[in-house]
């Protein structure tokens, strides 16, 4: 056996190597060193000395003379009878050489032929020229010829390396797939461990992963795995996590592809991506595809108006569809697929054969938040301040990737101050860094603009105070943060289901900031758009999606399957459309005289509330239960988790039933 490895002629292979662009350089030199070398006359040249040019032009061996003015150097002609005197026997008398002699200037060369024709009578043929420079001569000549071939040679180069083929196969490789083949060996790799919450979802691909690892298991009882399960969810719920650690727990090859990779700016590209990539699949089964963003190639087709411009992105689809059925569901090989917008998804990639799981990963409840933080907080350094139940019931809403911003945030933020260890209030600034923006304390305002500022954000803030439904105050400020003046930070209840009532105290709360201007200033102003901006679309969704207007009761316009995207028409009447405003604005205009209503009754406090925040700038929920007394409802989210607390504490007691 004979090992080649360190032939210099033969690859590893034993396949002769194949010359790289070295050659071509040596070439190019080569030849630029041997044109340097060629002078105009093909019989060659002798350099004379100055003294040597008087004797032959005063002997009159000279036939003529040219100058060449920028070289400094003049080119004799020898006449045909006196070649063999000057160069000696065997010079050819068609191509003769020709005498070079170097000359200070052509001033002094002029003044040496003015003497010779005035002393001995000689004169002397001469002509002047500027001498070419050989250099940019051929720069001129090859230079274009030789850009282009660099030009081409650096294009097939870099579409043989976009390619993904380290150069095999050159531009037509582009067409294979460039998935990335998942090392189950990577010291950083992802485990179930680290997805925290997510417990539906973590356990349909445990079930897979159990299925790679022991497929008998599942077929002895009749039963088929699966071809192919699709994570949908808002971004940042943890879907890429979630088939990560599918990966990192799995030990079969995965295939990891984002949906934009398969679509490329040649035609038929994609389609083929998608052969290449099944192809790599099945012969490496059992192993798990993972499509990230199906949506760059799976959306519907045909809602396009814009005909014929995603022919493209539809033949990759159509081949994605082909390829999916062209598996059995016991060959091994697994399809994930994750995106945030499957109401966008062509219907045909949806139906059962093909994603037969839909696994709905949503933002995270009370409880899985708390789960979250602690993935995310062991490698802080906390200060005892620090309460992780607290911490998740002031991230409503969050997802786990807010989550670990906020934590990495409040790192940061407790190393801007210099601290060992990471406190509460780390926290806190973090959640309000993220939520509101960067505090903006310079900026210039007047007294009568914060009086201002203040009476509209107490309003907020007693209006959700006295509300039975209104989202419970946690803090209000009025700092500037981005681009509002001031905020406030409310605690949401996490409700499965909304009634009417609960959507109006939450309107209500909303214009207080409106209603307090216009009760105690005397005028209003623009700081209330973002209010009236979410008050006006909820009052059309009560009245055109939820079907809760009076009017126009048990009726809603909303369309889940997108078949009115494109419509030309409304989907009712220019008489219903009347309604439909009239009930909106009737709907808008009763909380606004309700939260008038309740500002007059609460004055003082409201006032002692402006008064507070002018004076201290910010205000938390013990500053309201101050002045207002402690409300008298009971949070949904507080019974939750002390319902929560007590099934732990049940749980983890022993049984004493057979004591």
């Amino acid at each position: 056996m004979n090992d080649h490895s360190d032939n210099p002629i033969q690859g590893k292979n034993g396949r002769p190597k194949r010359p790289g662009l070295y050659w071509i350089y040596i070439l190019i030199f080569v030849g630029l060193l041997a044109a340097n070398f060629i002078t105009p006359s093909g019989g060659g040249s002798k350099e004379i000395s100055w003294s040597e040019m008087e004797t032959y032009v005063a002997e009159g061996k000279i036939e003529k003379a040219t100058c060449v003015s920028n070289k400094n150097e003049v080119r004799m002609s020898v006449r045909k009878e006196a070649l063999q005197d000057v160069f000696g026997e065997g010079v050819k008398a068609d191509k003769p050489p020709v005498l070079i002699v170097k000359i200070p200037s052509a001033d002094k060369f002029q003044e040496f032929v003015s003497d010779m024709k005035k002393d001995n009578g000689i004169s002397l043929k001469v002509t002047y020229e500027e001498g070419s420079n050989l250099w940019v001569s051929l720069l001129i000549n090859i230079g274009p010829f030789l850009l282009l071939i660099l030009v081409w040679v650096l294009i097939m180069r870099r579409m043989s390396g976009a390619a993904g083929g380290g150069g095999q196969g050159g531009i037509f490789s582009v067409g294979k797939s460039k998935a990335r083949l998942f090392d189950k060996n990577d010291k950083n790799r992802v485990t179930f461990k680290d997805v925290a919450g997510l417990a539906e979802a973590k356990q349909e691909v445990e079930e897979i992963v159990s299925f790679l690892k022991n497929p008998g298991k599942y077929t002895e009882l009749g039963g088929k795995i699966p071809k192919g399960a699709l994570l949908v969810g808002p971004p940042g719920t943890g879907k890429t996590l979630l088939a990560k650690a599918v990966a990192g727990e799995a030990d079969v090859p995965f295939f990891s592809m984002s949906g934009s990779d398969f679509v490329e700016m040649f035609v038929g590209v994609g389609a083929s991506r998608v052969r290449d990539l099944f192809q790599q699949a099945k012969q490496k089964a059992p192993c798990i595809i993972f499509i990230d963003e199906i949506d760059a190639v799976g959306r519907a087709r045909g809602k396009n108006p814009n005909m014929g411009a995603n022919d493209e992105r539809e033949n990759t689809l159509n081949q994605l569809l082909t390829e999916m059925d062209g598996f059995g569901s016991n060959s091994g090989v697994i399809i994930l697929a994750a995106t945030n917008r499957a109401d966008i998804l062509d219907k045909a990639l949806m139906r059962a054969g093909r994603f037969d799981r839909q696994i709905t990963v949503d933002l995270p409840d009370i409880n899985e938040r708390k789960e979250i933080f602690e993935v995310h907080l062991r490698p802080l350094k906390l200060d005892e301040s620090v309460d992780v139940e607290f911490l998740a019931k002031q991230t409503p809403g969050f997802s786990g990737a807010d989550i670990a911003n906020v934590c990495n945030e409040a790192a940061l933020i407790a190393a801007r101050h210099d601290k060992s260890k990471v406190e509460k209030q780390d926290f806190l600034d973090a959640v309000d860094r993220i939520i509101g923006g960067l505090e903006k304390k310079n900026k210039i305002m007047t007294e009568d603009e914060r009086r201002s500022i203040a009476t509209h954000e107490a309003g907020h803030a007693t209006l959700s105070w006295l509300l039975e439904f209104a989202h419970p105050l946690v803090k209000v400020t009025i700092v500037p943060r981005g681009k509002a003046l001031g905020a406030a930070w409310y605690l949401p209840e996490e409700r499965q289901l909304t009634t009417k009532e609960q959507m109006l105290d939450e309107m209500c709360a909303t214009l207080g900031g409106r209603a307090a201007e216009e009760l105690f200033l005397g005028h209003i102003s623009t700081g209330a758009l973002n209010d009236i901006e979410r008050v006006s679309k909820q009052a059309y969704a009560i009245v055109t999606y939820y079907g809760m207007s009076d009017k126009l009761s048990n009726i809603s316009f909303y369309d889940s399957t997108g078949a009115y995207e494109y419509g030309f028409t409304k989907p009712y009447s220019e008489k219903t459309a009347e309604l439909i405003d009239e009930e909106a604005k009737a709907l808008v205009d009763e909380q606004y005289k309700r939260a008038k209503e309740l500002l007059s009754s609460n004055m003082d406090g409201h006032h002692q509330l402006a008064d507070m925040l002018v004076e201290r700038e910010v205000i938390f929920s013990d500053d309201l239960e101050k002045i207002f007394g402690k409300r008298p409802w009971t949070s949904r989210t507080q019974t939750l988790m002390e319902e929560n607390d007590k099934l732990k504490s049940n749980e983890s007691q022993p049984d004493s039933s057979n004591d």
